[in-house]
């Protein structure tokens, strides 16, 4: 299985990441993307891959992070982008929950990161928090700057959480759409109708770790040795076995991220 989006560099995991590893690895996890949110947080995560290369590194700025984005942001981005280990530029996209940064910001930076990204021919990890309206015209956009091969891979929709329209539009750009542990949550059921819906060969199985545990587990720390349950809750929604879900995503992922297999 690979966990395409946890936040191994934070600070939660600052006592015990090899543990965290070792959980993982004997729960069938092999593999982990490990977005960024930050320059610092870029740094910390190249700093994980060369130790840990199986820690495969997304770079950008998060839409909470970007009060401060400006040419020098984008120029320090593009040199790491050539570095070892990079899969991907994210976390980037629109937050107009938290709302930290004015929108305007966001956005520029938003398109900055996307630009960054069809130069670099990488996939990009979005994220969205009640911004599809402004968002889905930007990725519209972005879309038309793709040569043919990446159009068949742009990015994906980090743990999906939107409208079922927002996810046929996603789907029509053609990202793939990521799912985490709200989709085992009780209440959950529009979530999971969505994921129900979605062409097995566009998901993908994420933790978003250290939040947003899983059922049975949920209100704890989360990790990624506790990716099975999501994986175990879209196979039951697929009707395939787990394992032929965690083969499936796994290919996807290697497929959107250029993984090893």
């Amino acid at each position: 299985m690979i966990d395409t989006h946890c936040h191994l560099d934070f600070d939660s995991f600052a006592e015990d990441l090899e543990q965290v590893l070792e959980r993982a690895q004997l729960a069938g996890v092999t593999s982990f993307v490990n977005p960024s949110v930050d320059l610092e947080s870029c740094k910390n995560a190249l700093s994980l891959y060369r130790r840990w290369p199986q820690v495969h590194v997304a770079i950008g700025i998060h839409p909470n992070s970007c009060q401060d984005f400006d040419d020098s942001s984008l120029e320090r981005l593009r040199e790491l982008a050539c570095q070892p280990g990079i899969v991907a530029i994210g976390e980037i996209g629109l937050d107009y929950y938290r709302n930290r940064c004015p929108p305007e910001t966001q956005r520029r930076a938003l398109r900055s990161q996307l630009r960054l990204a069809a130069e670099c021919a990488l996939p990009v990890i979005i994220h969205n928090r009640e911004a599809a309206e402004d968002l889905l015209p930007i990725l519209a956009e972005h879309a038309r700057s793709l040569s043919p091969a990446m159009r068949e891979r742009p990015g994906v929709l980090h743990s999906f959480s939107a409208s079922a329209e927002v996810a046929w539009q996603a789907l029509k750009l053609g990202y793939f759409l990521g799912f985490t542990g709200p989709v085992t949550f009780r209440k959950a059921e529009e979530l999971r109708g969505i994921a129900r819906q979605v062409p097995p060969d566009r998901l993908l199985v994420e933790t978003d770790a250290p939040f947003l545990a899983p059922t049975p587990r949920r209100g704890k720390r989360n990790e990624p040795a506790w990716l099975p349950y999501i994986v175990d809750r879209l196979a039951g929604l697929h009707a395939v076995s787990t394992e032929k879900m965690a083969q499936l995503t796994a290919d996807n992922a290697g497929m959107l991220f250029n993984l090893p297999l």
